[in-house]
């Protein structure tokens, strides 16, 4: 071998052994952080878990921790034990409560996740249904001072999009009195203050059935296969398990609403109506795209004319035609008027 081939080769090993152990950026500190990265994930998981089940008067084991979190038995106990050690939880026979340490981790990470839930539904057009996976992302990769900054920026919100309450910095929480839908009396009307976001399956079904936090429903029958309720002038009947998913607080008689609201989406070529407001489903850029084009409270719209599809649909407003598609114009609320100049 030449003295250039040994020299050549001997840059090539310098290469590879910088590519395998540079501090920070090399393969080996790559490995090691992302093993970090899932040590850290987990504990937070499993730290959010305690938290959820203790806050609804549960009671947290091994085998719950397993079956939220999906490890192998061996991994939830040596987790367990790590806790323990570091003071986040405490052992009472087979179940575990949060320190107060452990309570305060936990609720960093919720505040994260309902910050960023509330950052999608106001400031993006990401779906509705992928609020929640895209926030369980975020919550392990933001920093506490990422966290107050996004707080900031969306003033300070108490609330995320389902209703949850939005830890402050020090962890305190706003105080909630909700009650399940399924304890509502027929004839009682409330306002739905909370949607709960998992199992997902359950949570799109309710979406999809035009359930959302603000609106108003009244209950109309209850039995122990099915619950109908009406909302927005229209009767819906759920299964009870989707039912108790949704939290209500009953409205004294003056809130209630006198009547039921049509949908724009309702009225036929050359009925009008007076826009009563735009449901709180509708978020971000798409409620500002409404509102630019004059769809806002008090305003008259009139349906010109379908599509040769039906979808979508001419509108006349403050002296324009818009066109929107079906889905956007279910929800826009209106008031149906006759001979109203």
């Amino acid at each position: 071998m030449t003295p250039g081939e040994m020299l050549i080769g001997g840059i090539g090993l310098l290469v590879a052994a910088a590519a395998l152990f540079w501090p920070d950026r090399g393969l080996l500190a790559r490995i090691r952080a992302a093993k970090l990265r899932t040590d850290q994930v987990r504990v937070e998981d499993a730290l959010k878990h305690l938290y959820d089940q203790e806050s609804k008067g549960l009671t947290c084991t091994l085998d719950s921790i397993a079956r939220e979190l999906g490890f192998p038995s061996k991994d939830d106990t040596s987790l367990v034990a790590r806790l323990e050690t570091i003071g986040l939880l405490t052992r009472q026979g087979n179940v575990f409560r949060l320190t107060p340490e452990g309570r305060s981790y936990a609720l960093r990470i919720i505040r994260v996740h309902r910050l960023w839930e509330r950052y999608l539904a106001d400031e993006t057009t990401v779906s509705e249904s992928d609020w929640h996976i895209e926030a369980e992302k975020q919550e392990h990769l933001i920093t506490a001072e990422e966290a107050a900054a996004l707080d900031r920026r969306l003033g300070h919100p108490a609330y995320d999009p389902h209703g949850d309450p939005i830890p402050s910095d020090s962890g305190e929480l706003p105080e909630v009195a909700w009650k399940t839908l399924t304890s509502l009396k027929e004839g009682e009307a409330a306002g739905i203050v909370h949607i709960e976001d998992e199992p997902p399956a359950h949570y799109a079904q309710l979406v999809a059935q035009g359930f959302y936090p603000g609106l108003q429903v009244r209950m109309i029958e209850q039995t122990s296969e099915r619950i109908t309720v009406e909302a927005n002038g229209n009767e819906i009947a759920l299964a009870p398990v989707l039912a108790a998913n949704l939290s209500v607080v009953p409205l004294p008689a003056g809130e209630q609403k006198a009547g039921s609201f049509r949908t724009l989406a309702s009225l036929r070529p050359g009925e009008r109506g007076v826009v009563s407001g735009i449901s709180p489903a509708c978020r971000g850029l798409q409620r500002r795209r409404l509102m630019d084009l004059g769809v806002v409270p008090g305003g008259v719209i009139e349906s010109e004319m379908n599509s040769v599809t039906g979808d979508p649909v001419a509108y006349s407003i403050r002296g324009a035609t818009i066109a929107l598609r079906r889905q956007q114009a279910e929800m826009v609320f209106i008031e149906e008027i006759e001979g109203r100049e």
